[in-house]
């Protein structure tokens, strides 16, 4: 099996917060770790960038619960989802600028030669591996379509 950094590092955080009786923090990290679990057992193998890709899918659903709670006026489980979100980030890469998109998009449409929207999955396919946990996927679609356009 591969090694997994991130998974150690949610392993000691557990570790610090049980120490801490931090709850919320605890059950947030085990949340995490519950899912890492369930993909290292359901694909034989964990590595970064896959626990990343989970992370990062993590994060977005909790970005996404906090837009539907707070348009349900329900403010007490967006903060609880805020809370969890900020848990999930400190175990992601720092993001990335949109500079630092566009030139990473810029890069992947030069080296597979994309000539228009239709060679844009060339392009995603390129740019996902790079910004995987660093960058929303909404976020590099637009910057594709606005430079392939």
């Amino acid at each position: 099996m591969s090694e997994c950094t991130v998974k150690d590092q949610l392993t000691s955080a557990m570790k610090e917060a049980m120490r801490n009786r931090e709850k919320a923090r605890l059950s947030t990290i085990r949340l995490a770790l519950a899912e890492l679990k369930r993909i290292e057992v359901d694909e034989k193998s964990l590595d970064d960038t896959r626990a990343l890709a989970a992370l990062d899918k993590m994060a977005k659903q909790r970005r996404d619960a906090i837009t539907q709670f707070k348009s349900a006026g329900r403010t007490d489980l967006a903060e609880q989802e805020q809370f969890e979100l900020t848990v999930i980030q400190d175990f992601l890469p720092e993001p990335l600028s949109p500079e630092d998109i566009d030139q990473i998009v810029r890069d992947a449409i030069a080296q597979s030669g994309a000539e228009g929207m239709k060679d844009m999955g060339k392009v995603m396919g390129l740019v996902k591996p790079q910004v995987q946990g660093r960058a929303d996927m909404a976020q590099i679609s637009q910057s594709v379509k606005k430079l392939l356009g």
